[in-house]
């Protein structure tokens, strides 16, 4: 059985399948260090719902981002199926890498994707922020949104969310 060339040309990216809330969301697996189970984290006097604390993992601190407080969504419930993933994305000036673990309520998969299927995000019905997405990409069990974790977790940004949380308070 020969190929079309639509699938010969295709580039795929593996993803992982997680939620936050009731959102189905994907994550390039090329940004994931590792999956932990939810163990103890250290609290961080006056910070905001989207900094759940921090980690030690091997030595270093790891920040714990809550994934559906960062996207504006209600704080994750712990649950038995809750994990942290820890990822790894770009930095800044001060750091070259910056490794954060994500809080989320659910891990399920990884997929593999065709990224030129990838949908533009809608105007309407998407409860996550845009400036979060990639895009959606359609699966069988309907539709994940295809996060940009280098805007999600951007350093400087995160900072001056966390900063102003703490001199609120």
């Amino acid at each position: 059985m020969a190929s079309s060339p639509e699938q010969s040309t295709a580039t795929i990216r593996q993803v992982l399948r997680l939620a936050a809330g009731r959102q189905s969301l994907l994550v390039p697996i090329d940004a994931v260090r590792e999956i932990l189970e939810l163990g103890s984290l250290t609290q961080v006097p006056q910070a905001p719902a989207l900094l759940r604390g921090v980690m030690n993992l091997r030595g270093a601190v790891v920040p714990i981002i809550d994934l559906a407080a960062r996207c504006g969504l209600p704080p994750c419930q712990i649950g038995r199926r809750s994990a942290i993933v820890v990822v790894e994305v770009p930095g800044d000036e001060v750091q070259a890498q910056f490794v954060a673990g994500l809080l989320v309520d659910a891990v399920y998969e990884v997929i593999d994707a065709v990224v030129e299927r990838i949908e533009p995000v809608p105007t309407l019905g998407v409860e996550l922020p845009a400036a979060f997405l990639v895009g959606m990409l359609r699966l069988d069990s309907g539709y994940a949104a295809w996060l940009s974790l280098d805007q999600l977790l951007a350093p400087a940004q995160l900072s001056d969310l966390i900063g102003s949380a703490s001199v609120a308070t």
